[in-house]
């Protein structure tokens, strides 16, 4: 399928590697100009050689600011004007009981995950207003409606994102500018990959095995049953970002394998 996405201007969050990787490599298969982000100038270059090795033709650049600090956002300001399309992804987390996190754990939480979507789309989004076209994604998590114990800070983040989707995109009423957000469910990033590993050599079992038993006895709800690649997030966030999407505004997708129960 033609996305119609040659010569899209795309910036994304978080990109150096898991699924926004992922969706860098994907605009980059469809013609679009892409601006990669890591924490550091080492990161972003590193991934930048790593997608024109995958897309030799590819236009790809990268800006390196670390959201952790609240001024990171002035690199962006000072590198780029304007974008067709803001993915926001980039995301961290940490795997306590509620009583175990500290207040500098969930504000530094709530900085990455939240706060620098908050100040991307405030950027971006009036200038696409102005253009009246432009496509915002934000990146959300099946843990924003499943919840897992050890993740209740890390969920409330991506909670916020929806509420904050949703209510940019009724700022866009009337206009060609559509903003939705994005639910994967497990997916077998570099860091699924890690703890798979660790597990497996601390348990002396396959790697196989241990996924496997992480869908039969902690994500019991997933219908399918395995860790969605990279990609297949991907897939549905370049057809939310295309022109193809103009008339879905304002939702909330789930790309989950199933492990939110429920029809809505």
């Amino acid at each position: 399928m033609e996305l119609q996405l040659t010569n899209k201007r795309v910036f994304i969050s978080g990109s150096t590697s898991g699924i926004g990787f992922a969706i860098a490599q994907g605009f980059l298969q469809e013609g679009a100009k892409v601006i990669i982000n890591g924490r550091s100038e080492d990161t972003v270059q590193e991934a930048i050689e790593k997608l024109k090795a995958l897309e030799p033709n590819a236009s790809v650049s990268g800006i390196a600011a670390d959201f952790r600090d609240a001024m990171a956002i002035h690199e962006i300001h000072k590198n780029i004007h304007q974008v067709d399309i803001l993915i926001n992804n980039v995301g961290i987390f940490s795997s306590k009981l509620f009583e175990e996190t500290t207040d500098t754990e969930w504000q530094e939480m709530f900085q990455v995950n939240v706060m620098s979507a908050v100040q991307l789309s405030r950027y971006f989004l009036p200038k696409m207003l102005d253009q009246n076209w432009g496509r915002i994604l934000f990146i959300s998590s099946e843990c924003a409606q499943l919840v897992p114990e050890d993740l209740i800070a890390y969920s409330t983040t991506k909670a916020a994102l929806l509420s904050l989707s949703r209510g940019l995109a009724q700022t866009t009423k009337g206009t060609q500018v559509t903003i939705n957000a994005l639910l994967p469910g497990s997916t077998l990033t570099e860091g699924a990959i890690a703890f798979l590993k660790d597990q497996a050599i601390q348990e002396d079992r396959s790697e196989e095995a241990v996924a496997e038993d992480f869908f039969k006895n902690t994500r019991t709800s997933s219908l399918l049953q395995r860790f969605a690649q990279p990609k297949e997030i991907a897939d549905m966030a370049l057809f939310l970002a295309s022109p193809l999407s103009a008339a879905t505004n304002g939702a909330a997708i789930k790309v989950d394998g199933g492990s939110v129960p429920g029809i809505l």
